[in-house]
């Protein structure tokens, strides 16, 4: 049975609340669940509330990979939220084209969207067939190495300049009894660490071959075999880290537990509710410290089509809040991430931050893998790098000529 089938099937099922009382009450679904996060999630909620409208939190523990089938499933289910987050790309694809997503486009018009939203492929990645679906939110790139300058300082090392340095400073780390290298559990970060290698060890041209023109041959060649043996690195770098979420990987830099960490900006969040300084508690470094390519993923909101007219009042209400600039500045300085705009104030950005404006201004980006291929790509990699990472038996080229199976059928 398709989405718009199951929809309809269980739509009758489903009693909307009833009366004004309830009209701007609105559910919003996200997997923001961390300390920086959920501090962040308050500003937005804060700029809604400030509407008239009530922010009605429906925040889901563990990450986009658990949360993202429970929010589908609600949708087609006939139980949609009011908003729903999702990451730059083709997550919501479906969705939308079997028509349970709100239009967005006269939104997007009034408030200028295309004039101030940059880079344009974040909107892009809102637009199916000329309309504007979703409101993007941040500017979230996975291309960091977090590093705790206590660990290399208690090791006896000078804090790595770059991925190659912190290689050549794993034996000392160890010796100090220090884990060279943060890694969680769940799949996907895996999956972002195997992509940062990628681009920042290989280069923007590796990348796009492979995950943009899906070339099979690049895949399982002698350049991406090369990523794999880094890949290899990782893994044994990694090893004991025995932990399970993001967060809790970031957490062990910062307690100086482990040298680094390869994570996206939004670990920025957590330095931050923990009172750590850049540049003087930790160092960070775009593109690993040698290709400073920066990928422009991040997240957007979505919003379910819904009977109640007062709720679509209010879910238009709610897009364009959180794409006014006062929201986008105080949303994303809590939230690591950069902004979708590019005429907001950030003179209050820290060392990182700064960082990577000054990529963005400079046109290095690319677009992230949920940009360039299907979920069903990014789940088939994730649960390859989840086994080659949490067995060493698996060798780089058994994993790459997976790797390279998967590319050549990707979508």
């Amino acid at each position: 049975m398709n989405i718009r089938a199951m929809a309809a099937a269980l739509a009758a099922t489903v009693t909307l609340p009833l009366g004004a009382a309830y009209a701007t009450d609105l559910e919003v679904t996200h997997w923001w669940t961390s300390g920086g996060e959920a501090a962040a999630v308050g500003e937005l909620a804060k700029a809604f509330n400030a509407t008239g409208n009530k922010w009605v939190d429906g925040a889901i523990a563990g990450s986009g990979s658990t949360a993202r089938p429970i929010m589908i499933s609600r949708i087609t289910g006939g139980d949609p939220m009011g908003a729903t987050q999702f990451n730059h790309g083709r997550q919501a694809e479906e969705l939308v084209q079997e028509g349970l997503m709100r239009d967005l486009t006269a939104v997007a018009e009034k408030g200028k969207w295309k004039d101030v939203i940059k880079p344009a492929s974040l909107l892009d990645s809102c637009t199916i067939d000329g309309k504007i679906y979703c409101a993007p939110i941040n500017i979230h790139s996975w291309q960091w190495l977090w590093l705790s300058n206590e660990a290399f300082k208690k090791a006896g090392v000078e804090v790595p300049k770059n991925w190659n340095d912190l290689v050549a400073a794993a034996p000392a780390l160890k010796k100090a009894g220090i884990q060279p290298l943060a890694l969680g559990g769940q799949p996907w970060q895996a999956n972002g660490l195997f992509d940062v290698l990628t681009i920042s060890l290989g280069g923007k041209d590796l990348y796009e071959k492979v995950y943009k023109d899906k070339d099979a041959k690049v895949a399982g060649g002698a350049e991406m075999a090369k990523i794999f043996a880094a890949a290899a690195q990782a893994r044994d770098m990694a090893k004991g880290s025995n932990v399970q979420d993001w967060n809790q990987a970031t957490n062990m830099v910062l307690t100086g537990k482990a040298g680094g960490q390869i994570m996206g900006d939004w670990a920025q969040g957590e330095f931050q509710i923990a009172g750590k300084k850049a540049g003087t508690d930790y160092t960070c470094l775009p593109g690993l410290g040698l290709n400073e390519y920066l990928t422009t993923g991040g997240d957007a909101f979505y919003f379910p089509l819904l009977k109640d007219e007062e709720k679509s009042k209010a879910q238009d209400i709610l897009a364009a809040a959180i794409v006014d600039p006062k929201t986008q500045v105080a949303f994303n300085l809590k939230k690591g991430s950069l902004p979708i705009r590019s005429d907001v104030d950030l003179a209050a950005a820290n060392d990182c931050m700064k960082k990577g404006l000054d990529i963005l201004a400079k046109g290095n980006i690319i677009k992230s893998t949920d940009q360039l291929v299907s979920a069903d790509t990014q789940k088939q990699k994730e649960d390859l790098m989840s086994e080659f990472f949490a067995n060493a038996s698996i060798t780089p080229e058994a994993a790459q000529k997976r790797f390279a199976d998967i590319i050549g059928s990707a979508d």
